[in-house]
């Protein structure tokens, strides 16, 4: 092509900066932080000139509330033994269920002779079943 303004002066044509890939060689533009061609990080991001406030408040008032609560349940739990040999012996009367603290169910055991006799039975294998000691 030929010069049309012999006289003007010849502007010569720059190619936008660019730099290269440090992960896959490609070239990108200068002001690129992530590549384009595979999308890997290329610059460190800018910091803040300031670090962020941060404020950590570490009362630790921890009061182990569970002390009551484990004494209140090993006062609770039942001998799995006892509470089958009165089934056994005494079920009919609602012995094991009185024993349990179940009291309710003690007196209608009580008043119908345990459930007339299939409530005993039940109950029988259910406490053998439980481990020692067991929970009401």
């Amino acid at each position: 092509m030929e010069n049309q303004n012999p006289g003007a002066p010849v502007t010569p044509v720059t190619a936008p900066a660019t730099k290269f890939c440090k992960h896959c060689g490609q070239v990108i533009p200068i002001d690129a932080v992530l590549c384009t061609h595979c999308g890997r990080q290329v610059e460190t991001l800018a910091q803040q000139t300031s670090a962020p406030q941060v404020v950590i408040h570490n009362d630790n008032i921890n009061t182990n509330t569970n002390q009551n609560i484990n004494q209140a349940l090993a006062q609770k739990m039942k001998n799995k033994w006892v509470a089958l040999a009165l089934c056994f012996f005494l079920g009919f009367l609602g012995a094991h269920k009185f024993y349990e603290g179940k009291v309710g169910m003690g007196i209608l055991y009580l008043f119908t002779c345990g459930l007339f006799g299939i409530g005993v039975l039940i109950d029988f294998f259910i406490i053998l079943f439980k481990p020692n000691p067991y929970m009401p």
